[in-house]
């Protein structure tokens, strides 16, 4: 009798909702400006309680109770989110370490995610820094310590052949982004194995904070492929496979299989490879950059924003951005990123076609690696001004072989570089502290009014310099972008030193955003180029005159909204975009309207 009832109470609650909300209830998982409306779940009792993205911890009001089944297991109170706000900000200002804050957030994000969201949102400036850089670093390397309740999904190599079915232990059909790692190169870290897994976890927390992805639409994974790091395998706390990593086509032919999974179960999303180490970072982009809606976020997000900051710090010293191929720029760091940032440089110049040959804008750009300068081995140096030997140098892939300067001996020390390049920008990619030295950027400086000075490693503990540091050698001139925050700097004379984050938490979320607008099949080299001029263009004539480069961390869901409209103008233009736009609608509305905000809706229960 019961059994029989239940499909009319069932179509009536679907024509409630019909009726109340206005769509049915799967349209709600299709279309992410319905879940303003009305969330829709099958869920009741306990289990809304402890699911993070359906629970509102005290808000539920009387109705909700009663027909979720949850009345008598929260307290009696209703409480709205002010008051939990109030509540959760009292608790994390009582935290004395980053780190400790770091704990708290994750286990806030870990019950309610809408109110999670709300706070960071809130206080982004504040708390950027702590989910991400540089507090996530520190997290890393404690993550197996500090471990709490399992968030996104492991891949090992113990999963072989398995992997296929493994992506349907998710529960959600629907996923629009994918922060996937295997740990390797985690920040300027180096190898932390299945650690990694914060990073993933904090890059998704920025696309839903800054670039307004649905909290329920990302997936943060680890490639756990072994690791070389002696004290993670020796520690009996290190929860990642027990293994040096494997390399080679063992390892290619397991990322493939992870790819071939993700690909069958959801076909659409976008894939973000994260801190993969020099060359495989390379080899998986060139591989599957033309397969699927993909893109390496050290090498092309990080590019987009370094080429923001140049081109903006073209425009704080009077200049267009058309005069880049006027800049002599040193880059110390030949791995990914390093690589990937200059040729986003390149790009530019190419694009903007002030330059003959793409062979031209490789000449106007010096890279140096742990050895020194990448020159001519034929041509003699003053051993003084050279890089002491510490091991032969791994032979240069092509693409790092477009940077040798034919006219300069090989591993000529930064110092010597600096002293006959006479550059007006230096940027460090390096992972390791203090390799601009005092006497490089005062030479810069005797040569450049206003030089740029980028320290861009991550976490702060191993940036190039500090802000400090840059300020005092140029005698307070230098224009300062670094990759983890610093604070501004008091000069002797009173002035103030102002500081830039180059961080591509400028960059990926409004990329991820306009990808997943347009449902791009696919991530066009245009996109970053324009996401690079869309944020060179944010700042006020008042702000790069006092050396402020892009708008406040506080900003970035409207640094997002800007650059996830034009990269889904580029997707448009370019034909790779899928979504229907309906005639009338506005990108920017659309894109706009797209965009998660963290408010309580009302909860549904629906029996299928």
């Amino acid at each position: 009798m019961l059994l029989s009832r239940r499909a009319p109470l069932a179509s009536l609650a679907n024509r409630l909702i019909v009726r109340r909300y206005g769509v049915p209830p799967a349209a709600f998982s299709s279309d992410p400006r319905l879940d303003k409306t009305v969330q829709v779940t099958n869920s009741r009792g306990v289990n809304i309680i402890h699911d993070p993205l359906l629970s509102k911890g005290t808000a539920f009001n009387m109705a909700e109770r009663e027909r979720l089944s949850i009345r008598g297991l929260v307290p009696p109170r209703c409480q709205e989110m002010d008051k939990q706000l109030l509540r959760v900000k009292r608790n994390l200002d009582d935290c004395r370490t980053p780190l400790a804050k770091f704990v708290f957030l994750t286990a806030l994000q870990d019950r309610n995610e809408t109110l999670f969201y709300k706070l960071l949102i809130t206080h982004l400036e504040e708390l950027a820094g702590i989910i991400y850089t540089p507090t996530v670093g520190l997290a890393c390397l404690r993550s197996h310590s500090i471990y709490r309740r399992s968030r996104g999904m492991y891949f090992s190599t113990q999963d072989r052949g398995a992997m296929s079915a493994m992506v349907y232990n998710w529960p959600h059909d629907e996923v629009d982004v994918i922060v996937v790692t295997d740990g390797s190169r985690v920040l300027g870290l180096g190898d932390l194995g299945a650690n990694g897994m914060q990073i993933p976890i904090g890059k998704l927390s920025l696309y839903v904070a800054a670039g307004g992805i649905r909290p329920r639409a990302v997936l943060p994974v680890v490639l756990d492929a072994g690791t070389n790091n002696q004290s993670l395998l020796n520690d009996p706390l290190y929860m990642g496979m027990g293994h040096p990593r494997i390399e080679g086509e063992e390892y290619y032919s397991f990322v493939d299989e992870w790819v071939t999974a993700v690909k069958s179960r959801w076909p659409n999303a976008l894939i973000q490879f994260e801190d993969f180490k020099y060359p495989h970072a390379y080899n998986l982009l060139n591989k599957y950059r033309d397969q699927m809606t993909c893109f390496n976020d050290d090498i092309q997000s990080t590019s987009a924003i370094t080429l923001a900051g140049l081109l903006a710090g073209l425009k704080a010293r009077g200049l267009k951005q058309e005069d880049l191929n006027q800049e002599r720029i040193i880059c110390c760091g030949s791995g990914s990123a390093g690589v990937g940032v200059v040729e986003g440089i390149v790009d530019c110049m190419v694009a903007q076609g002030r330059v003959k040959s793409r062979h031209e804008a490789y000449s106007r750009i010096w890279m140096l690696d742990q050895h020194g300068l990448l020159g001519n081995p034929d041509v003699a140096a003053d051993a003084a001004h050279t890089v002491p030997s510490n091991g032969k140098r791994a032979p240069l892939d092509e693409l790092q072989r477009c940077y040798v300067k034919q006219d300069l001996p090989d591993r000529l020390n930064l110092e010597e570089v600096v002293a006959r390049v006479k550059p007006t920008a230096i940027l460090g990619l390096t992972g390791v502290r203090g390799v601009f030295s005092e006497q490089a950027i005062r030479t810069m400086a005797q040569h450049t009014e206003k030089p740029l000075v980028f320290p861009l490693s991550n976490p702060d503990t191993h940036a190039e310099c500090t802000a400090e540091e840059a300020f005092k050698w140029t005698d307070g001139r230098a224009i300062f972008a670094s990759g983890s925050p610093f604070a501004d700097v008091t000069l002797p004379d009173g002035r103030i030193g102002r500081t830039n984050q180059c961080n591509n938490s400028y960059s990926f979320p409004g990329l991820g955003l306009g990808i997943t607008v347009s449902r791009a099949n696919r991530v066009t080299p245009s996109m970053f180029l324009e996401t690079a001029r869309t944020i060179a263009d944010m700042a006020s004539p008042a702000q790069l005159k006092d050396g402020i480069l892009f708008p406040g961390v506080a900003n970035l869901r409207d640094v997002s909204l800007a650059v996830g409209t034009r990269v889904c103008e580029v997707a448009y233009e370019e034909g790779v975009a899928t979504a229907k736009l309906k005639e009338g609608e506005m990108l920017s509305e659309v894109v706009k309207n797209s965009m998660f905000t963290p408010e309580y809706v009302p909860l549904v229960h629906y029996t299928k």
